[in-house]
């Protein structure tokens, strides 16, 4: 046990470290093409921050672990709102960009309803994988056409822009360096947390929902907060729509790909309900004022708490 111990607190080194790399290659890649933090955030931030969630599930659905694997999608999407988009708040308000109600909200939304629909039968087959791969390679396909409809970005200088793009090897291997470390720090949380967890006799959903959750969101976390403190708020907004996008449409998409995934019907009465709310509520909360204040972070994971509560009292 003592070893698990000292795994976990290895993982969540890596995970500081992976994250402040991340964030940083990110950033400065953006400011070397002169694109709006906002992409970088909605696509490679929220890729390489949905890899371990990506692993995991692959590795539960091999072992005929679906509710690891559905729970661990379903409790990243419910954290990255509840529990990331709100610390992150916490620790600095954050402005919203205005298009991101009318375009990315939206595609959030409608990605969480059609996983709610498909689930209804009872499994996600593999045509439901391939309907949600389709929906992703438009979603990228969106996402560049509006990187190039934005245009650069108005409010860098040119200059700027000039000596960030000669280097931009090093700013590809900060990202690759922060993916894995990511990856890797996230690995070894969840497998420490998982045995402790299993040692004390939980069930496979509460720990795939919860603690496995909580585990592969970490680098959303990390980032999030990592962004937010250095002023990014773009990327700290942009990862967690994005991440919950790429959770539904890449992770549930390749999945039943390799085998049928089966949804236990507790899911379709709590935690998929619990995500379209959560969802659905960033509408008023990103409305108003454009800004996600303390005050707003303070109820996102307040609402995540109850979520937990309501967890562990089932």
């Amino acid at each position: 046990m003592t070893f698990t111990i000292l795994l976990f607190f290895a993982g969540l080194t890596l995970l500081y470290y992976g994250a402040d790399f991340l964030v940083d290659g990110s950033s400065r890649l953006a400011l070397s093409f002169g694109v709006r933090p906002l992409i970088i955030g909605m696509t490679i931030v929220s890729f390489a921050t949905s890899m371990p969630e990506m692993m995991v599930s692959l590795l539960a659905v091999g072992q005929g672990s679906s509710d690891i694997a559905v729970g661990n999608i379903v409790g990243s999407n419910i954290a990255n709102i509840g529990l990331i988009l709100g610390s992150s708040a916490l620790l600095m308000p954050l402005t919203v960009p205005r298009g991101l109600l009318g375009r990315e909200l939206p595609i959030m939304i409608a990605s969480t309803v059609a996983l709610y629909v498909m689930c209804i039968d009872g499994a996600l087959t593999q045509g439901d994988g391939i309907v949600l791969l389709i929906a992703l390679v438009l979603f990228i396909g969106y996402c560049l056409r509006f990187a190039r409809q934005a245009g650069l970005n108005p409010d860098l200088p040119g200059e700027v822009v000039k000596e960030e793009s000669s280097h931009r090897g090093r700013d590809v291997l900060y990202i690759v360096g922060g993916i894995i470390g990511l990856g890797v720090g996230a690995n070894w949380m969840v497998s420490s947390a998982v045995t402790i967890a299993r040692a004390i006799g939980l069930s496979e959903l509460f720990i795939g929902m919860t603690i496995v959750a909580l585990g592969t969101s970490l680098p959303e976390l990390a980032a999030s907060l990592m962004s937010a403190a250095k002023g990014e708020m773009d990327i700290s907004i942009g990862n967690v729509i994005g991440s919950n996008i790429f959770n539904i449409l890449f992770v549930l998409g390749v999945c039943p790909l390799f085998q049928p995934i089966a949804v236990e019907p507790s899911i379709l009465r709590l935690e998929l309900p619990v995500v379209l709310v959560f969802s659905i509520a960033l509408i008023p909360l990103c409305w108003h004022r454009h800004l996600i204040g303390r005050w707003k972070g303070g109820l996102l994971v307040l609402g995540y708490a109850g979520f937990i509560v309501t967890m562990m009292l089932r």
